[in-house]
């Protein structure tokens, strides 16, 4: 059979260490057989970046605006170990920040849920999706540290020169401070983008801050959704039967080791960092939890939700065997490639990335995954493999499905 073609390119960017290395492998065994894959390549490994003098970074981005939708490897942000290790000019910033920054977009993370990979909480049956905020919060905030006795103020000087101040604290001793910022349009977006996103999956959606404390900077969030909510969403979420809600952020954690699931459950930038990895870790594993970075115009980044798997690396490097889950990058892929077939109307693609989803995960329902799914897993008869073999093995798996074109 031929293989599947495409119109328009995805925006390919490469990354780091072992996802790079499982890049690659996916690429060759999963996709090239049976795609006539059309990519425009960004090679977002930290050397090239160091070469470029991080413009790489902004032209995959401004591709990705220009293309509609991307697949990201999982990419290095240096710190100063990496600094020495690479060499680098700078400590460049990191990579999905900037791509955040530039789509103005929204994180969706979700498990991937496999038969004998049970979640800690027991009551846990359909996946939980969580909405990241990708600007601002302690990210992109400024802070100081204080030498000694002295008056902190928050100073806000408008364009006429006006100025408000607030009283921070006054200190009598060493301490520090830090500053941080969020814009209405860039809430807006968010409150946009977690609502087009429940309707899309037609999920209910929650929303938590902490605005009994956080008067102004909280409760302006809290404020935005409700205003959006109200005057753009209302009556179709109850066509379709969803719920948006809104509650403190501690109270939504309570109620989301009660729940069944099945639900999205948007957070403020750190809110969504660290629950994100929790809500993974208590489903299995982050090597099986997708991400898409989601714009208010419609465009789509699709990446792992983990790192660059340093110490896999490390050993491979040394030759040593290395068994990488893949699961994570696949559906990266998959999810790049069916958000491109629905663009593009091209049906063939669509259920080619549904054919890789379904036999990845009858892979290792079959028992046959890496050491991280056999540690935890309840199967009794599993098989290890190591980083390629696990890749090869779900190609045999789909060949076998009687609708592969592979070789």
């Amino acid at each position: 059979m031929d293989k599947i073609q495409m119109k328009t390119p995805l925006v390919e960017m490469d990354g780091d260490e072992m996802t790079r290395i499982l890049w690659q492998m996916i690429k060759e065994e999963l996709l090239l057989p049976y795609v006539d894959l059309k990519t425009e390549y960004y090679d977002l490994g930290l050397a090239h970046r160091n070469e470029t003098d991080d413009q790489v970074t902004v032209d995959s981005a401004n591709a990705t605006l220009k293309y509609g939708v991307a697949v990201k490897c999982a990419t290095i942000t240096p710190n100063a170990a990496r600094v020495k290790e690479y060499d680098l000019k700078e400590m460049w910033k990191s990579p999905n920040g900037t791509i955040r920054a530039m789509l103005d977009g929204t994180v969706f993370r979700a498990p991937i849920l496999v038969k004998g990979i049970e979640p800690c909480v027991r009551n846990w049956e359909k996946p939980i999706t969580l909405a990241r905020h990708a600007y601002g919060d302690v990210y992109k905030n400024a802070e100081i540290k204080v030498p000694g006795a002295g008056k902190a103020e928050l100073v806000f000087t408008a364009e006429d020169g006006t100025e408000v101040r607030e009283l921070i604290h006054n200190f009598t001793g060493a301490g520090i401070l830090q500053g941080m910022h969020n814009t209405d349009k860039s809430i807006s977006s968010f409150a946009r983008a977690c609502f087009n996103y429940a309707i899309d999956t037609k999920q209910d959606l929650w929303f938590a801050t902490k605005d009994t404390i956080s008067k102004k900077y909280d409760h302006t969030f809290k404020d935005v959704f409700q205003e959006i909510y109200d005057s753009e969403y209302k009556e179709r979420f109850e066509a379709l039967g969803i719920e948006y809600f809104y509650t403190l952020i501690d109270d939504a954690v309570a109620r989301v080791m009660k729940a069944k699931g099945g639900f999205i459950w948007a957070c403020k930038n750190y809110d969504g960092d660290v629950m994100s990895d929790m809500v993974s870790s208590a489903f299995g594993s982050l090597a099986m939890m997708t991400s898409v970075l989601v714009s208010p115009t419609g465009v789509y980044e699709y990446e792992a939700a983990h790192g660059t798997v340093q110490r896999h690396y490390y050993k491979h490097l040394k030759g040593e065997e290395t068994s990488t889950n893949s699961v994570a990058t696949i559906f990266a892929w998959t999810g790049a490639l069916r958000k491109r077939g629905e663009l593009d109307g091209i049906g063939a693609l669509c259920e080619f990335a549904d054919r890789l989803d379904k036999a990845t995960i009858t892979t290792i329902e079959s028992g046959r995954m890496t050491k991280d799914l056999a540690q935890i897993t309840s199967l009794t008869d599993v098989t290890v493999l190591n980083s390629q073999d696990f890749i090869r093995e779900i190609r045999k798996t789909m060949d076998a499905m009687g609708e592969g074109n592979g070789n």
